[in-house]
């Protein structure tokens, strides 16, 4: 199934639903229709049966090269980065990070300031061998946003991640595949097939179990251990309960590859 508007293109096909940034005439510089098109397509795929994997990419040739300056410009008045933030880009990080659904960030161009962050936000993160990282931020006197702050010192540390914002220097799909940045790196020619492969392969595993996966890491990043482990086992109740876990019990004692794509 195809559908699309103006900015976002969309289409599920075995239970991956690829969402992609449609501005390319502009390197998928997000404006206010594009980040909120984003987040309602992603609430939507929250409930619906059919997707069990979400991916975000760009149409041509860019990922997205950040906020559209020309869109915020247009504004009457002075720029309010806070209200602009909170309207638009938090909602839409805090939607992908909290999805109960894998979510994975398709690069195949640019990512550049906000961009970056979106890039970073994925629970996994395929590149394209043409794909480029900048925290473009500091070029004008801006600091990275949109949750850069929270996701690179998190993959590379805190000063890799600080030296990366001050100097605002493009990381090319090699060294961001040795940095951490991403965990695949595909042929330019090859990689929507890549991506959607690797995307039915994830959709194959326990989307219940994933979720709740998901639902942990996202809460011992920022707990202590003993919290943590509190959590797993209260969450690893939720998954023992699930259907889900009596057919990987029932197929390793049959010997069968399990089929959880019917829960």
């Amino acid at each position: 199934m195809t559908s699309s508007n103006p900015v976002l293109l969309s289409e599920t096909k075995n239970a991956v639903l690829t969402l992609s940034l449609n501005r390319p005439e502009r390197l998928n510089a997000a404006n206010d229709e594009l980040l909120f098109s984003l987040t309602e397509a992603l609430k939507a795929a929250e409930t619906d049966p059919a997707v069990r994997v979400v991916v975000i990419t760009g149409a041509g040739r860019g990922f997205c090269a950040g906020q559209d300056l020309g869109d915020v410009q247009n504004r009457e008045g002075s720029t309010n980065f806070t209200e602009h933030l909170r309207h638009t880009y938090i909602p839409l990080i805090q939607t992908i990070r909290s999805l109960k659904k894998p979510v994975i960030t398709a690069v195949n161009g640019v990512a550049a300031g906000a961009g970056a962050s979106l890039a970073l936000s994925g629970d996994v993160r395929l590149w394209s061998e043409n794909a480029t990282l900048i925290e473009v931020f500091s070029n004008i006197a801006l600091i990275p946003d949109a949750g850069s702050t929270w996701f690179l010192p998190r993959l590379v540390g805190a000063a890799r991640a600080f030296e990366m914002m001050a100097f605002a220097e493009k990381v090319s799909a090699a060294d961001g595949l040795n940095m951490g940045l991403c965990e695949q790196v595909y042929s330019a020619e090859t990689f929507a097939d890549d991506v959607q492969a690797y995307a039915e392969r994830l959709a194959a595993r326990p989307l219940n179990a994933l979720a709740l996966t998901k639902q942990a890491l996202n809460f011992a990043l920022s707990s202590s251990l003993d919290a943590a482990l509190d959590n797993e086992s209260v969450l690893q109740q939720l998954a023992g309960d699930h259907a889900e876990h009596e057919e990987g019990v029932r197929a390793f004692a049959e010997k069968r590859k399990p089929e959880f794509g019917k829960f």
